[in-house]
């Protein structure tokens, strides 16, 4: 009896996949007639719908609406990555030429790769091309700077230098303020700040989020914005300032943290592998998003800690508040600790639900799936 139930279970298994299979296929139909009439890969009103249909479809069944979603999802996730396979639609009706400036890099290898594969030319400048940088810069559209940012200020000034002012000038570095500014001091064209907010590591760009700073003549690089959109990145466009704040915490001091969170561990003699034994599905994604870290380039992450003084203040600010919560543990101050405590439980309001109810997700399908 046992068996025979197995066998039909194993009989709708491979269904499903034909069903998957045969969803591909169509998929990619979708994705010809997205080319042809310019259409993103991600279009969230239509994700939206599909989801709330499904989940109604779901409970119809009897089925569990949380588990349908989930589902789901992962579907439209592997249907965009197939999408990001193939050509993508191109947001002008004639091919436009983009420099990257830096492009051997990961992130200009990974916009050289999209932007290719929407029918534009694409050019690297690397260091050792500055001699045939004006060959390079002749006929560009846009021009892209993505360096390390340590390099950046030189770099704006380099081919600020030489670039014609109709071209675009924009950058990718991760502080947008200064940045702008002096890409307006060197170019007198089109001046355009952009920061993807994602490493080079993603296996396409649907659903990554593009920030932009506008600076000169924005306008003209509508049609670079537009580009980014029809891969199905999300365009947030803010002010400067408000960027660099809210990176210096993002960024500077999550990198920071990190650092102090693994050497540590590596002073106690801590192993992160004798460590997963004994975790809780949340200490375990708290030490993955710690390791992944220590699988990259040192310098990248020192140029972030250390990438102007406004950081380095914040940071030294946050080292001086961490020696007074520290206070708290030598004095055995529990009464303390509890006001701080619910001082910042204030501060986060009704966000420590929200932020209760996706950390119980994620650590509940972490630890299903890794567990």
């Amino acid at each position: 009896m046992l068996d025979d139930l197995r066998v039909q279970l194993d009989s709708i298994d491979t269904q499903i996949l034909d069903l998957l299979a045969r969803r591909r296929d169509l998929v990619e139909e979708v994705t010809k007639t997205k080319i042809k009439k310019r259409i993103p890969v991600y279009v969230a009103d239509r994700e939206t719908d599909k989801i709330r249909s499904f989940r109604e479809a779901s409970m119809a069944r009897g089925l569990d609406a949380e588990w349908a979603e989930d589902f789901l999802r992962m579907i439209m996730s592997a249907s965009r990555a197939n999408q990001s396979q193939s050509s993508f639609p191109s947001s002008t009706k004639l091919p436009k030429t983009i420099l990257l400036v830096g492009g051997g890099g990961g992130m200009g290898r990974l916009y050289k790769k999209m932007a290719t594969q929407s029918g534009h030319e694409v050019r690297v400048l690397d260091r050792d091309d500055w001699g045939n940088g004006k060959t390079l810069l002749s006929g560009a559209h846009a021009v892209i700077i993505t360096v390390p940012i340590h390099q950046t200020e030189s770099v704006i000034e380099k081919i600020g230098s030489m670039m014609e002012s109709h071209q675009i000038l924009a950058d990718f570095t991760s502080l947008k303020s200064a940045y702008l500014d002096l890409m307006l001091q060197y170019h007198d064209g089109p001046v355009v700040g952009l920061h993807p907010m994602h490493g080079p590591d993603v296996p396409n760009l649907s659903k990554q989020l593009m920030v932009v700073c506008e600076g000169r003549k924005a306008n003209e690089a509508d049609w670079l914005i537009q580009q980014f959109g029809l891969w199905g990145m999300r365009i947030k466009k803010t002010d400067p300032e408000l960027h660099d704040r809210a990176m210096h915490l993002v960024q500077g001091l999550r990198h920071f943290v990190a650092l102090l969170h693994a050497s540590f561990m590596n002073r106690h003699d801590m192993n992160p592998e004798d460590m997963l034994d004994f975790s809780s599905p949340i200490y375990r994604a708290e030490l993955m998003m710690t390791g992944r870290i220590f699988a990259q380039d040192p310098w990248l992450y020192a140029d972030i800690v250390f990438s102007d003084e406004e950081r380095l203040a914040l940071l030294q600010d946050f080292a001086e508040h961490h020696s007074d919560l520290a206070n708290m543990v030598k004095k055995g101050d529990k009464e303390a600790f509890v006001r701080e405590f619910k001082e910042a439980a204030t501060f986060f309001g009704t966000f420590a639900e929200k932020a209760l109810t996706e950390s119980g997700y994620l650590i509940n399908r972490l630890a299903d799936r890794f567990g």
